[in-house]
């Protein structure tokens, strides 16, 4: 066991399986004290059980770590705010936190229902929210924390995930608008984009999972392929391993990982990637206001030239 999170108190959500299980385990293995939450519901966040949390308790404990099992949800305030002082009454202080807990409740838009809707951005945005303000006045009495909150390269575009999408890439707006506010505290807050063969992938439908691939082929260049996730993570089956997010998260963790804050990092597979903040890559100027007919007759050989469709339209099936 490494001694860098020694002394160290993290909460990590959604830790019963998957992704969670392995960064909850990792950190133990480093020497924090870590309360394992997880509902113990199903992908689409329904029924819950105890076994998830205690499993990964369990295993923790085998290996000589530190952990306590939390069961509460993460998507209503208060029941988070039971998670944050599950931590403050067993330890006595809170350094960090993983927000990882999610649900699919995957459906074109025109068939989403507005419960499909909520109840995805219950747990992961408004989860995000709900943790991370429970948890920050802790922090900043004692002038340190590091977050970090699993978004997903999904909000980048995924067919049949509106409500996923929207979700994870309002995670990354939450967490870059935050680190201003949560510096001067030094309290680190990033997010990450994980990846892996876990139960929440398994159940993506395999036409989805052929479309997106078809979307992927139709525009994937040098500069794509490195800068997306969401596609098939190439190499041996080891490096579709959940565990290989766990190592990024954790060093997100430390004291040295803290002068990371406000970026987005994929931790997929066996690479490391830092994702490039929303900025302008070109622009048209005239003085004065444009018309339509002058954006008509410009647009296709400026600005546009340059786009990439990201649904491109299919070539004509034959008859």
């Amino acid at each position: 066991m490494g001694d860098r999170l020694e002394n160290q108190v993290i909460i990590v959500t959604g830790a019963g399986r998957g992704i969670g299980a392995e960064v909850a385990k990792l950190l133990a293995a480093d020497g924090a004290s870590v309360v394992v939450n997880d509902l113990g519901g199903s992908l689409d966040g329904s029924g819950t059980s105890v076994s998830p949390a205690e499993q990964t308790v369990q295993e923790i404990r085998e290996n000589g770590g530190i952990a306590i099992p939390s069961f509460d949800s993460v998507a209503e305030y208060d029941s988070a705010a039971r998670i944050v002082q599950t931590a403050i009454d067993t330890y006595g202080r809170l350094d960090g936190l993983c927000h990882v807990a999610g649900i699919l409740r995957d459906r074109m838009l025109f068939n989403m229902t507005e419960e499909e809707w909520d109840a995805v951005l219950n747990v992961h945005l408004y989860g995000a929210f709900n943790m991370v303000r429970n948890s920050i006045p802790h922090m900043m009495r004692q002038r340190y924390g590091r977050i970090v909150l699993f978004s997903s390269g999904s909000g980048l575009g995924a067919s049949g995930q509106a409500n996923y999408a929207s979700a994870k890439e309002g995670m990354v707006g939450f967490t870059r608008g935050l680190a201003s506010e949560l510096k001067p505290f030094n309290i680190s807050i990033n997010a990450v984009y994980p990846g892996g063969n876990t139960r929440m992938v398994s159940s993506i439908p395999v036409t989805t999972t052929k479309l997106r691939e078809r979307q992927r082929l139709a525009t994937s260049n040098a500069q794509t392929e490195l800068k997306t996730q969401g596609g098939p993570i190439k190499g041996p089956l080891e490096a579709a391993s959940p565990a290989n997010n766990a190592p990024k998260a954790a060093y997100l963790c430390t004291r040295d990982g803290g002068s990371i804050t406000g970026q987005v990092i994929g931790t997929s597979g066996w690479v490391m990637s830092l994702y490039s903040p929303r900025h302008v890559i070109h622009s048209i100027h005239k003085e004065g206001r444009w018309t339509i007919d002058e954006l008509e007759r410009l647009l296709p050989i400026s600005l546009g030239s340059e786009l990439t469709n990201p649904v491109p339209p299919e070539p004509p099936r034959e008859k």
